[in-house]
């Protein structure tokens, strides 16, 4: 009997330390998100791992990343234009080129 209570004791202090810690709120917040869930997925441990994880990337590190996407595809676009352009200039600037010594063997 002694060992039952020892064991009962054991296991409220465990349920105080996860429901101090947390850790019940969130396992409950996924399940229930789980539970509510139209179209179930077909893995449910990765949904809890998936939900469960770490709260992610802070937020104004994603901001961050999002400005920098922003700016290098607006670099790439430019390089792009440039690119385009200088092949114009040189396709207008071989007319100017004397004929190479195969064309001039072909004439």
């Amino acid at each position: 009997m002694t060992n039952y209570r020892a064991a009962d004791s054991k296991r409220e202090e465990f349920r105080k330390y996860l429901e101090k810690a947390g850790v019940l709120d969130a396992l409950t917040k996924v399940l229930v998100g789980l539970y509510e869930e139209p179209e179930k997925p077909n893995n449910a441990l990765d949904f809890l791992k998936q939900h469960l994880g770490a709260s992610g990337p802070e937020t104004a590190d994603v901001e961050a990343l999002k400005q920098e996407v922003t700016e290098l595809r607006q670099k790439v676009e430019q390089l792009s234009e440039d690119n385009t352009d200088l092949k114009a200039k040189v396709g207008n600037l071989q007319q100017y080129e004397p004929p190479s010594d195969e064309q001039a063997l072909d004439s």
